[in-house]
């Protein structure tokens, strides 16, 4: 019996060892696959459409165009704005255009959060997943962490298991004191290449919310 008891103890070191090989193994197979990807989406150049409703009602659509630059970095620029609120006359007229630019501050300030969450960088990547609890069904893995950016907040994201290509990402986050909740969904092109297709962001705070939809993926000429 006693023998039985040492064994079982000895193994444990060498399981947890082989778990966290594997876990490394993930990781750095997760990262592969998400600069290779990356690498092809360098290629293309979109639009974005955010539509912000306030108290449920759009009131603001903004279209932002998205590239990469020689150094691989992503670059965006607004290139539309509309507004369904009427423009009043006068000292309202200018107070009220003040507030319009308020809140176009702020909308950019909480798509710019979810970029983060969206491209994130392999450093940051790794100290995600070196920290998440992660578990795998039915061909997707999902890992989860907190405190990944800022303390207290919280990302949980869908893999597939066979190309670890994302499928999802959930988090809730604080812009400033605000707490703010979003979710990216993902989707491929028939080349295979993978890209955030929708951005869902709540901002209960703010009584508003942005729906984002990535479009007009096109090419650039070389």
């Amino acid at each position: 019996m006693k023998k039985n008891i040492c064994f079982f103890f000895c193994m444990i070191p060498a399981m947890l060892c082989s778990a966290q090989t594997d876990k490394d193994q993930l990781a750095l197979a997760i990262n592969k696959a998400d600069e290779a990807n990356t690498e092809q989406l360098k290629a293309y150049i979109w639009k974005r459409k955010s539509d912000v409703s306030i108290e449920g009602a759009v009131k603001l659509t903004t279209i932002t165009e998205f590239s990469f630059d020689s150094d691989g970095k992503l670059q965006a620029k607004i290139v539309d704005a509309e507004t369904s609120v009427k423009q009043k006359r006068g000292l309202r007229g200018n107070m009220q255009e003040k507030a319009a630019v308020g809140k176009m501050d702020y909308v950019e300030k909480a798509l710019e959060l979810a970029l983060a969450y969206t491209f994130m960088s392999k450093g940051q990547l790794l100290d995600f997943l070196a920290k998440a609890e992660i578990s795998e069904d039915d061909g997707i893995i999902e890992a989860m962490a907190e405190n990944v950016y800022v303390e207290g907040d919280k990302l949980t994201i869908q893999v597939d298991a066979a190309s670890h290509l994302y499928l999802n990402k959930k988090f809730t986050s604080l812009l400033g004191s605000d707490p703010v909740d979003g979710e990216i969904s993902y989707e491929k092109f028939s080349s295979g290449i993978n890209h955030g297709s929708t951005t869902v962001l709540n901002m209960p705070s703010q009584k508003m919310k942005i729906d984002a939809l990535n479009q007009d993926y096109s090419q650039r000429v070389q």
